[in-house]
C-alpha cells in the first residue's frame, strides 16, 4: 500500500501519467486528465500576463499522444481533420486565443501530405474575463483526431478555475510551447530568415503562387486561405537563381465553391532552424 501510494504521488508531481479516477486530488494549475484509447487531454495553467490590452490569463491545452501516433494542425493539409475547440461553457470569459506551435508534415499514408504534431504538444491560449474582478472557470468541449495507419476521432471534456497563479507548476510547458508559436511578419521583411516576396505567376497556363524565403537553413512552407473551408496545395519547392533564397510554389487550388483567388487574404507560415514565422497577404 505505501509503496502504492508513492506511486500515484510521483506521477502526480511529474504529471506524465493521466489519473484513473477523479477522486485523486489535481493540482490548482491543472484539470484532470480527460482520456481516449490512443491520446489523452487536459487543461493547464500558467502565470498571467499584463499587457497593453489588459490582464491576460495563460493557459494551454496539452495532449499526450501514444507512441506511433500523431495529430493535427489548424489545416490539416492534404488529409486529417482540424482540432475544434469550444469554448463557449466557459464562465466570466470574455475572449480565449488558441495559439499553435510551428507544424510539421508527414505522409499522410495515402500518397499525400499531412500537417500536425507527431508526439505530444500544447496549444497555448489567452484568455481574456469579462470581469475582471470575478473567478475566471476555462470550460472546454474538444474534438480532434489522432491517426497512426487510421485515424480515430478523440474528444474531451475540460474545466480549469483560472487564478493567474505565479506558482503554476506548468509555467515551463506553456512557455515553451508559446516560443514555438511562429512570429509575426510582414512579406519583404529583412534579416536572415524572413519571407522575402510572393507573387501570381501564370506562366505555365494554370494559376499558381511563387514564394521567396530567406534562411540559412532548409525551410518548409504551408499556405492557409482566410476560411477553413479554403484546402490550398503544400507549397512544393522550386528551382530558381543563387541568390540565397528558397522558392516555393503552389497552383490556387482548393478555393470553395463560389470563391475567387482575387483579392483573397492567403497566410504564409514557414518553419526553419527551429524558428517560425507567418505573414499575411493580398492576392491582387
Amino acid at each position: 500500500m505505501i509503496a502504492a501510494a508513492r506511486r500515484l504521488y510521483l506521477l502526480a508531481v511529474l504529471g506524465g501519467a493521466s489519473l484513473a479516477t477523479a477522486t485523486l486530488a489535481q493540482a490548482a494549475d491543472t484539470s484532470p486528465w480527460d482520456d481516449d484509447l490512443q491520446s489523452s487531454a487536459r487543461l493547464i495553467a500558467a502565470p498571467a500576463s499584463n499587457t497593453p490590452e489588459g490582464h491576460v490569463f495563460r493557459a494551454g491545452v496539452q495532449i499526450m499522444l501514444k507512441e506511433g501516433w500523431h495529430t493535427y494542425w489548424r489545416y490539416p493539409g492534404d488529409s486529417g481533420v482540424p482540432p475544434v475547440l469550444d469554448f463557449s461553457k466557459s464562465q466570466n470569459v470574455k475572449t480565449v486565443t488558441v495559439m499553435y506551435p510551428a507544424p510539421a508534415k508527414f505522409p499522410d499514408g495515402a500518397g499525400g501530405q499531412s500537417i500536425g504534431y507527431v508526439g505530444d504538444v500544447v496549444l497555448p491560449l489567452r484568455v481574456v474575463a469579462a470581469n475582471p474582478a470575478k473567478p475566471v472557470t476555462l470550460s472546454l468541449k474538444f474534438d480532434y483526431a489522432v491517426c497512426q495507419k487510421l485515424c480515430v476521432p478523440a474528444k474531451a471534456e475540460l474545466e480549469l478555475a483560472l487564478d493567474g497563479d505565479d506558482s503554476a507548476s506548468t509555467e515551463a510547458a506553456i512557455s515553451i510551447a508559446e516560443s514555438k508559436v511562429p512570429k509575426a511578419s510582414k512579406v519583404g521583411d529583412g534579416g536572415k530568415f524572413a519571407i522575402r516576396s510572393v507573387h501570381r505567376d501564370n506562366a505555365t497556363g494554370k494559376p499558381r503562387v511563387v514564394v521567396a524565403v530567406a534562411s540559412n537553413d532548409p525551410v518548409t512552407l504551408f499556405a492557409e486561405g482566410p476560411t477553413p473551408q479554403w484546402a490550398l496545395p503544400l507549397p512544393e519547392p522550386l528551382a530558381g537563381p543563387l541568390d540565397g533564397l528558397q522558392r516555393f510554389t503552389f497552383d490556387l487550388d482548393g478555393l470553395p465553391p463560389g470563391e475567387k483567388a482575387d483579392g483573397a487574404t492567403l497566410k504564409l507560415t514557414a518553419v526553419s532552424g527551429g524558428k517560425a514565422i507567418e505573414a499575411a497577404f493580398r492576392l491582387d
